[in-house]
């Protein structure tokens, strides 16, 4: 039966389905008010370490002054710090606060309490529920992997 399995189908029917997942789950409203340029550079951020703000910029293939303009911002909020490259002391590198790293764990918090809703509402049979979770580490492969 395997073999009959297109991967282009798959591959397709994979991207439609975690696509619409994805765009559900970033419509989480959580506290403060981050905007999606934000949340990403600060999962960036939170996810590569201390960097500058231009190689954040590259990563999402945004402008400099693009990137600069929404780390001013999370820097106002005291959810990123300044400080001076360790290697070179010229360049200014950025981490996130501890402030940073608590906001976004709260955005992730309110994407898995609705997601855990949905799968807790009855929509879902315990063989489902079983077949949802052991495709969960498949997707992280197959998100390593590409």
């Amino acid at each position: 039966m395997t073999e009959d399995l297109d991967p282009a189908a798959v591959a397709a029917s994979l991207l439609t389905g975690v696509g619409a997942l994805v765009r559900r789950a970033r419509q989480v409203p959580t506290g403060g008010g981050l905007t999606m340029p934000e949340r990403t550079a600060l999962s960036l951020l939170n996810r590569s370490g201390p960097t500058t703000s231009s190689a954040l910029a590259r990563q999402v293939q945004i402008t400099a002054q693009a990137m600069g303009t929404t780390l001013a911002g999370l820097r106002d909020r005291g959810l990123v710090d300044r400080g001076k490259d360790p290697d070179d002391g010229r360049r200014v590198v950025l981490t996130v606060t501890e402030a940073g790293r608590r906001a976004l764990e709260d955005k992730r918090n309110a994407r898995t309490e609705q997601i855990t809703r949905a799968l807790t509402s009855g929509a879902f049979t315990p063989a489902e529920l079983a077949q949802l979770a052991a495709a969960a580490p498949l997707l992280d492969r197959l998100a390593q992997a590409v």
